[in-house]
């Protein structure tokens, strides 16, 4: 863990403007003599920085425990830590009473958008709706535009979608979706999403489709190395549905269930891990599932 002394609230706006993955605890309430007083914060990254302090000691160590479990599950806690004479004469502290902590996640996950289609903007609005900062990006500025998005963070429009990838800078608490118009531009977009610190990369489209990009990135040695475990493809749960609406809920669906560590149990589309990285390894095909297109 490094220990800085910056303004909490300008490293809560440092953390979320990176994306950084953070959880930041609030004193709530105290009662007695305690090492932490009310209104008292800290911070602390997944990275193991921690900026300000709920007064030291072997209550701050616990808080900050208690700010990684919250890191892991993304599901804010309440804890109270009580410090009776048993437990100070146990710890050292010289000081009892009861110190009460609220543990927040305060990294909003953001949301590329690769494509600007109809199924887009009905992703753009549900997702922001779910609390995730959307930017769009097509090589069609008559389709990515401020009009047509009007609930996106930013919109990026370009000549290519190559040139796009400028403008963009994943972090670890970034999903990817693939909803291009054609196969090769979600290729190249499924290719620049692997190759960098996203969380998730989504495709829509058929496990035959699917099979088709991870073979031609093998064929082109772009797989080397990458890790498929953040590859959801076809994307999103399986709940029956056909229309963009229901294709919607299904994606959002998903990528709520992966920020809350929900997926197990889940019936997702998405092709097993082990047969994409049958494709990979130039083994025989992957079969197919039965109601695969």
């Amino acid at each position: 863990m490094s220990r800085t002394f910056e303004d909490i609230f300008e490293a809560v706006a440092r953390v979320r403007t990176a994306g950084v993955r953070a959880a930041l605890a609030t004193v709530v309430s105290t009662r007695g003599s305690t090492p932490g007083k009310e209104t008292m914060r800290i911070l602390v990254t997944e990275q193991g920085e921690v900026v300000g302090t709920v007064g030291g000691g072997c209550v701050e160590s616990d808080v900050i425990e208690l700010a990684k479990s919250v890191l892991e599950t993304d599901v804010p806690r309440r804890a109270t830590f009580r410090l009776t004479e048993a437990e100070t004469g146990a710890t050292g502290l010289m000081c009892g009473g009861e110190l009460e902590v609220f543990v927040e996640p305060i990294t909003t996950p953001s949301l590329i958008l690769f494509g600007a289609g109809h199924i887009s903007r009905d992703l753009c609005a549900v997702a922001t709706t779910a609390g995730f900062r959307v930017t769009v990006v097509d090589d069609r500025t008559e389709f990515a535009n401020a009009e047509r998005f009007p609930d996106a963070r930013a919109v990026v429009a370009e000549s290519s979608f190559e040139a796009c990838f400028e403008h963009l800078q994943p972090s670890a608490s970034t999903y990817c979706v693939v909803v291009t118009r054609g196969h090769l531009m979600d290729k190249t977009c499924v290719d620049y999403a692997l190759h960098t610190d996203a969380c998730y990369v989504g495709c829509i489209g058929s496990q035959v489709k699917i099979r088709a990009i991870l073979s031609r990135l093998r064929d082109e040695d772009r797989l080397e190395g990458i890790d498929l475990s953040r590859l959801y493809a076809p994307i999103g749960i399986d709940i029956g549905g056909g229309t963009h609406g229901e294709i919607t809920v299904s994606i959002v669906s998903e990528l709520i269930a992966h920020r809350r560590n929900q997926l197990d149990g889940l019936r997702s589309k998405r092709m097993p891990l082990e047969a994409m990285q049958r494709i990979v390894s130039r083994n025989a095909p992957a079969r197919v599932s039965t109601n695969g297109e």
